[in-house]
Parts: C-alpha cells; sequence; structure tokens
C-alpha cells in the first residue's frame, strides 16, 4: 500500500511546502491537493476565507520535490476548459520530470460554480460534460492532435506541445456515482478514488469491477486510492473523545483498520492534514504513521 500527504488549501504555501518536502524525505509516496477556490457552504452563497489554487500549488511542488508523485484530488472540468487543463497538465509533468497524476471529476461545490459563474448543471449535465471533457484530456494528453465534435465541447485539430514527459500520464477518476461516474472511471481511468469506509470501499471495488467486466477492461489494470480523515497517537487520553471520527487509534490499531482497507482493494491510502492541528503537530503525526504503520502494510 502507498501512503500519500493531502495538505489542506487553507494552510500558507509556505506551511505546504515545508510538510511536503518534510514528508518527502520522510518516505511518503505522493502528494494530493484540492482543487477549489473558497472554503464549501450549505448554499450558493460565496465565503469568505483564505483557499490557495490549486495548480499554482501543483506547479511549485512539482519544482520543490523531486521523488514525490503529485496529483490534485480532484480537479473540476467544470473550472477550465479540457483542452487547458491538459495544457497545464503536461506543462506540470514536465516540470516534474515525470510525476503527475492526474486527478480528475464532474464538479459539485455549488457556491464556487455560482459565484465565479460557471456552468454546473443537474447531475445529468455535470456527468455528460465530464465524460466528454474525459474524452478529451485523455486525448490531448496521448495523441499528436484532438478533434472532438460534441454537445458541450467543440476542439478542432488541437495539439499540446511539450509532450508530457510520460508517455501515459495516468488519469485518476475521483467519484462513487456507481452508474455513471464509476463506469466512466472503467473506461477511461489508470486510477479510481473516492472517500470511503472499509466495507463502502469493498463494495465499490465490487462495482468498478462489474463496469470493466461489462466493458471488456482488466481491473487490475486500475489502481484504487481512498482517504479519510485519521487520528494517531500513542497517547489514550488524547485518542478518547477521537475513536469514532475517521481512521482513529494507536499505531497498531491504524493498522488493523487500514490493513482492512488493503484486504477491500485499497492500492494507495491519501491522509488528509486537516485535522492535525499545528505544523509541528502535523510533521510529528506524519513520521508516527510512516515509521509505526506504513511498513506494515507496504
Amino acid at each position: 500500500m502507498r501512503f500519500s500527504i493531502w495538505p489542506s488549501p487553507v494552510r500558507p504555501w509556505d506551511e505546504t511546502v515545508e510538510l511536503v518536502q518534510h514528508c518527502e524525505n520522510a518516505g511518503w509516496d505522493g502528494v494530493y491537493f484540492a482543487d477549489h477556490f473558497m472554503p464549501n457552504g450549505a448554499d450558493a452563497t460565496p465565503l469568505d476565507g483564505d483557499t490557495v489554487e490549486c495548480w499554482s500549488v501543483l506547479a511549485g511542488l512539482a519544482a520543490a520535490t523531486s521523488r514525490l508523485r503529485i496529483a490534485p484530488l480532484v480537479t473540476s472540468v467544470t473550472y477550465r476548459h479540457p483542452t487547458v487543463l491538459a495544457n497545464i497538465a503536461a506543462a506540470v509533468d514536465n516540470i516534474s520530470h515525470g510525476r503527475l497524476l492526474l486527478g480528475i471529476g464532474a464538479g459539485w461545490q455549488e457556491n464556487e460554480h455560482a459565484s465565479y459563474g460557471l456552468e454546473l448543471g443537474t447531475i445529468k449535465e455535470r456527468l455528460d460534460r465530464f465524460e466528454e471533457a474525459t474524452q478529451i484530456i485523455v486525448s490531448m494528453l496521448r495523441e499528436p492532435r484532438t478533434t472532438f465534435d460534441g454537445k458541450y465541447f467543440q476542439v478542432k485539430d488541437a495539439p499540446n506541445q511539450p509532450r508530457p514527459v510520460q508517455e501515459k500520464l495516468p488519469i485518476l477518476i475521483g467519484g462513487g456515482g456507481e452508474k455513471r461516474t464509476m463506469k466512466i472511471a472503467a473506461r477511461y481511468a489508470d486510477e479510481w478514488n473516492s472517500w470511503t469506509s472499509p466495507d463502502v470501499l469493498a463494495h465499490k471495488v465490487g462495482v468498478l469491477h462489474k463496469h470493466c467486466a461489462d466493458l471488456g477492461r482488466d481491473p487490475a489494470e486500475i489502481k484504487v486510492s481512498t482517504q479519510a480523515l485519521v487520528f494517531v497517537s500513542n497517547d489514550e487520553e488524547w485518542l478518547k473523545d477521537k475513536r469514532a471520527m475517521g481512521v482513529a487509534g494507536t499505531p497498531s490499531e491504524v493498522i488493523d483498520i487500514l490493513g482492512a482497507y488493503k484486504e477491500a482493494g485499497a492500492d494507495e491510502f491519501i491522509i488528509p492534514d486537516f485535522t492535525m492541528g499545528s505544523l509541528p503537530r502535523r510533521k510529528d503525526t506524519c513520521d508516527l504513521l510512516i515509521q509505526e504503520v506504513a511498513p506494515a502494510l507496504r
């Protein structure tokens, strides 16, 4: 099992790069970053709050690291035209010397779309748009030129140069919708991701494999990643009120929980730093995870 860190976009850039470089030096496998522009809310009301733009951060991390795999988790195709996103991805893959995983999704955060004038649409419209965008992105990253005539996008003989460093830059598709999203993942993805529990993951992996069988694709071609809030410590008093929250416990207990994820089909576990506290505490927690938990599951 691979282990990747997911720094919060509300934190300053200097803290993010310091934590990520710390994780790289400690032996972590990857870093993910959310693609949002403001805090989420219950409706379309725009909210104040620092939210650092994803692709600027990914480009910075690509230059500031040398080994970690880098990915958005995930970038909505509603935010950037798919041809533009493919060009951005190719550039970041060049900056990182071939370490980008391109995570994409259909979009969901209502207040961002309403405030910035971005079309979101019904769930069906989002998924129809997403499937078109995915086809364009795959072609832009892997073919010399792309032409596409769809309902939402029209592209004519479009190049993407310089090419990505990776001959087949991998695509991650995020989302647990079983009828459409996971079918799109079965057709196009190199990795599929969703926030899950072990039981939910086992069920979703079964759904993914069924879609692969229907499409005639080997499910082994698609890696599986998942995430949950993690509370790990050797301090029983600190853990007392956290055991019902996500993945929580001592290192040995967390090994058992993540082992259940691995048994359910997870190839990678992504750990948000959202609830880890100050930067020194985040570093200590990351060290505890990579030194006392990860070796039992790799």
